[in-house]
């Protein structure tokens, strides 16, 4: 039908910290704009908690006038908004809510508080997981205020619903979206409601953050990697959780143990030795659901060959359980319905050595401790890798942000583990994933808006982009296309010297040389815009903060121009600094190498040549830096082989 931009099955979106704000460098005592509480954050997720002492609106004023969004709460009357929460809403197309949620911007999974909290809530002493991670928890932007968008049920995230989110986002006056969902395969931009979304927001001046996803760290992964996305992948901070088992020696793990024993020892039993009646040892061992033996594993520790959720030896009634398997668990730590930990093989084979020569094995699983890694930051193994299938020029993700072990506001009636007979409550809760991460990459963008509210969304993004850290391929073997640009640097993005600024125009022309169809992009744009000539639909130069240029195996030269805006020093000059790992094989030229300023806002073109020759290696990689002795605006140059 005339006016349908793409039709595709209405498929679902799914859900992928008192410690990470200060490990970015962003303390509690950093520099503020008086317009800060008129930043309105739109998340879209599954809702919110707004009983929760992180959304608490004392000494906030009224909301800003431009916003035009309202409370929507017609069946849920305990649920009220205040001056933190200005909005909320949910969208269900279909009208079946799912028996165990209910009509109303509530959150009952969890997920949406967490990260409506990580991004914007305020500041609360001594917030833990049941005594894990306790600390101050606060969101980025605590004074900004929250507009909450719930197209997110139990049974998942329709698309009919995320893109109804949007729109009314947009409507409502929201600055900055965050979304951290996302499906389980890349899809083109005209078949991804995120993207979709994101685009109209764009043409409005929002800037959309959302998540990368949790597929990796398997290459082509990313998703959400339209280029006027900021996407966001998960790295580590310097904080991780261990839990011991004792028998006298140690063991550690990442599990997230809360349960306070102290110290208390319980039986040992190995699940292989224990299987119920209508099962057996080959079945027993992994703990499988109704496979264990109820009496013989009461009040005891089961060993279990497989890392799994614990539902069996819960059910059972077992003390504890102990897991080891030969696939490592993920970087985050995991909440069990019991005590648990995680063991390697060697220290398996030591357990289940003791279990058959005593007559009596004890044992015991202690509280889980904090301790301090001095690794991070570095990607999450679970954090999803670029470059993206449908657009390989453009580098995704963004940047990287705090993902794992994030401690945030959590919905009282939300599980505490993936065992939904465990009837735990916490206010505040610990997770991992690229979910994580997308809130700290908002509420920054939030922060830049509340002292550059004229910025562009590009403008925004680009002064993310060009002030992370940079990040070592030492630490991630698959280097920016796990972590892009670096890892997000809050108090730098605020004032980056130069941004690289993207017109609509500009992605417009993006979308001819991707191949869309000229009445499609007048659809969406609802102007006439007519498509230059195609000429290379992989390598169409947009201006953005990063270059990438795929290619294949041989000899390979492009050019890539790109034009700079001065948000600086008025008198400013900057000179190109090009560094790159020692042993690559390419070339990179710049010209001209020096760009003279002489007010703000003054624009200044270059074009970077890169050549080389490409081997069976993915990824080749350089960095721009254009320094004036106060900034330092980083660019990663990098060259994919698709072959």
């Amino acid at each position: 039908m005339k006016g349908v931009v793409s039709v595709f099955p209405d498929g679902k979106k799914y859900s992928r910290t008192t410690r990470s704000w200060d490990f970015m460098g962003f303390p509690q005592s950093v520099e503020r704009s008086t317009l800060e509480s008129d930043i309105i954050i739109g998340v879209i997720d599954y809702g919110i908690w707004p009983e929760s002492e992180s959304f608490r609106d004392h000494n906030i004023g009224p909301p800003p006038s431009k916003w035009k969004g309202i409370c929507q709460n017609s069946n849920d009357k305990n649920f009220t908004c205040n001056n933190k929460i200005i909005g909320a809403r949910y969208f269900r197309a279909d009208g079946e809510i799912p028996k165990d949620d209910i009509a109303s911007p509530r959150d009952t999974d969890g997920h949406g508080t967490h990260c409506a909290s990580t991004a914007a809530g305020r500041t609360v002493n001594k917030a833990s997981f049941l005594g894990l991670g306790q600390g101050t928890a606060r969101g980025g932007v605590p004074s900004a205020r929250i507009a909450v968008y719930k197209p997110c049920w139990v049974d998942g995230c329709y698309f009919a619903d995320v893109l109804a989110a949007f729109d009314m986002a947009i409507l409502d006056g929201v600055d900055i979206i965050s979304v951290s969902l996302g499906g389980f395969e890349p899809k083109s931009y005209l078949e991804d409601p995120i993207s979709l979304g994101a685009f109209c927001a764009m043409r409005r001046g929002i800037l959309t953050s959302a998540s990368v996803g949790n597929l990796g760290p398997y290459l082509q992964t990313v998703e959400n990697a339209a280029p006027w996305l900021l996407t966001i992948g998960a790295s580590t901070i310097d904080r991780t959780f261990t839990t011991n088992v004792l028998l006298g020696n140690g063991m550690g793990t990442l599990v997230l143990n809360a349960f306070d024993l102290q110290n208390k020892t319980f039986p040992l039993i190995y699940g292989g030795d224990a299987p119920d009646i209508s099962s057996n040892s080959s079945s027993s061992r992994f703990c499988l659901l109704d496979t264990l033996n109820r009496t013989l594993v009461k009040d005891k520790i089961v060993v279990c060959d497989t890392l799994d959720y614990g539902e069996e030896p819960f059910l059972a009634g077992a003390a504890g359980i102990i897991m080891h398997d030969i696939i490592q668990p993920d970087d985050g730590a995991t909440s069990f319905p019991l005590p648990a930990s995680f063991i390697g093989d060697s220290d398996a084979v030591r357990i289940l050595s003791y279990i058959r020569k005593s007559s009596a094995p004890f044992g015991t699983i202690q509280k889980s401790v904090q301790v301090k890694d001095t690794s991070a930051p570095f990607v999450g193994s679970f954090s999803s890798r670029g470059p993206h299938p449908f657009s390989p020029g453009i580098l995704k993700p963004d940047i990287v942000a705090p993902g794992v072990d994030i401690v945030a506001a959590w919905s009282p009636v939300a599980p505490v583990s993936e065992v939904m007979s465990d009837e735990r409550s916490a206010p505040y809760f610990i997770l991992s994933g690229s979910s994580m991460a997308c809130p700290h990459a908002s509420a920054t963008a939030a922060y830049i808006k509340s002292f550059r509210p004229t910025w562009s969304e590009a403008a925004i993004k680009s002064a993310i982009m060009t002030t992370a850290l940079p990040m070592s391929s030492t630490k991630n073997e698959e280097a920016e296309l796990a972590y892009g640009s670096g890892h997000i640097n809050p108090i730098k993005a605020k004032n980056p010297g130069l941004v690289y600024d993207i017109e609509e125009d500009d992605y417009i022309n993006y979308l001819c040389n991707q191949g869309v169809d000229q009445e499609i992009i007048t659809i969406i744009t609802g102007n006439a815009k007519f498509c230059q000539e195609v000429n290379d639909n992989i390598n169409w130069d947009l201006n953005y903060p990063s270059i990438t240029i795929p290619t294949s195996l041989g000899s390979f030269e492009a050019v890539k121009t790109r034009t700079v805006t001065n948000v600086g020093l008025a008198y400013s000059t900057y000179k190109a600094k090009v560094s790159m790992p020692e042993g690559e094989t390419m070339l990179v030229e710049v010209e001209p190498s020096v760009l003279s300023f002489d007010s703000i806002g003054q624009k200044l073109s270059f074009t970077v040549k890169v050549s080389g020759s490409v081997s069976m290696r993915a990824l080749m990689s350089a960095s721009l830096v254009w320094d004036d002795g106060h900034h330092q605006v980083r660019s990663p140059i990098v060259v994919i082989n698709l072959a």
